[in-house]
């Protein structure tokens, strides 16, 4: 890591006034993108519950009493119609979920054949398939993927208060074999999964001080989940989430900041509220994995209204 970021430099940012903050956030945002463009996404579920993992969030853990039906790996037929679909929406980048420890040397295949499938289409590609080993890595690489998703969830001091299963230091080894085998970065985190303040800053800081900062910074907004140990906690105050939006954007100039969970229970005066804090990228779809995410009518509703436009396929 870097060194370069200290919490203590993430809290002043973070404790500006909210117009220093936003116009902050704006400059180093305009030096370094397009103010009005946004990169959109889809994530499909390729492999959807029993997950041996025990996040406290995930409706797809084994550990949790919730409504998700187990499905096997996908077809490949049916996620190349779901990836026409998206490019047709106007997505960019087509990321694919399994719900695994881990792939196998039975699953990474056929996963590896649905990214070239994908890349074909002439559409970025991205998976997360959990913790990774150094040749499955040089697999996905040599199939043509561009990012690989594993987030870090939140700060390592509160990291085995929400998980387990596997460690920080995990994540942090799976990110290496990543980068090792030159894909591009998707990491982020979960906001509101009752860690503090600190905490929020602490997970940027860790991002932030990488070797090579993510390409791709994914901030959630926990989805409660009935079934899940986080169903009944406090909500995050949106204010709150919008100030952790602006630090890192500030601290991650050249990451994509993308709103990703959490947008189908957010105003679209708070969405609107990320946006002018840099965030410059959103899934699209009606479903992330298994949660709920606006109809995509209504985020072009929304993108209109703010004047923004999708990027292309040149441009992203």
């Amino acid at each position: 890591m870097s060194g370069k970021w200290s919490v203590v430099q993430a809290s002043k940012i973070f404790n500006l006034s909210l117009p220093e903050l936003f116009y902050k956030a704006q400059t180093v945002h305009r030096e370094n993108f397009d103010a009005e463009t946004i990169q959109i996404s889809t994530l499909l579920s390729i492999k959807t519950g029993k997950c041996p993992e025990n996040c406290s969030y995930c409706p797809q853990s084994i550990h949790h009493k919730t409504n998700i039906k187990s499905e096997p790996l996908m077809d490949i037929s049916k996620v190349i119609e779901a990836a026409k679909a998206a490019k047709a929406n106007g997505s960019t980048r087509f990321c694919m979920g399994a719900a695994w420890r881990g792939p196998t040397s039975k699953t990474l295949p056929q996963v590896c054949e649905m990214v070239k499938e994908v890349k074909k289409l002439g559409m970025e590609t991205c998976v997360t398939l959990g913790l990774l080993k150094e040749e499955h890595a040089v697999a996905l690489k040599d199939a043509g993927l561009d990012y690989y998703n594993h987030n870090i969830d939140t700060s390592p001091e509160y990291y085995e208060k929400i998980i387990t299963t596997r460690t920080f230091e995990n994540r942090i080894q799976t990110l290496e074999h990543v980068r090792n085998a030159d894909i591009k970065v998707c990491c982020g985190g979960i906001l509101g999964m009752g860690e503090t303040t600190e905490d929020r800053l602490k997970m940027l800081v860790v991002l932030a001080n990488l070797e090579t900062q993510p390409e791709s910074v994914p901030i959630n907004q926990l989805m409660k989940i009935p079934g899940t140990p986080l169903e009944d906690v406090d909500d995050i105050d949106p204010f709150e989430f919008v100030r952790t939006i602006g630090v890192a954007r500030v601290m991650m100039p050249k990451s994509y900041i993308r709103l990703s969970a959490g947008r189908e229970n957010m105003s679209e005066e708070l969405q609107a509220l990320c946006f002018l804090m840099g965030v410059n990228s959103i899934f699209y779809g009606e479903k992330l994995l298994t949660s709920n995410n606006p109809a995509p009518i209504k985020d072009d509703i929304l993108l209109d209204k703010l004047g923004y436009k999708k990027a292309s396929l040149a441009s992203a």
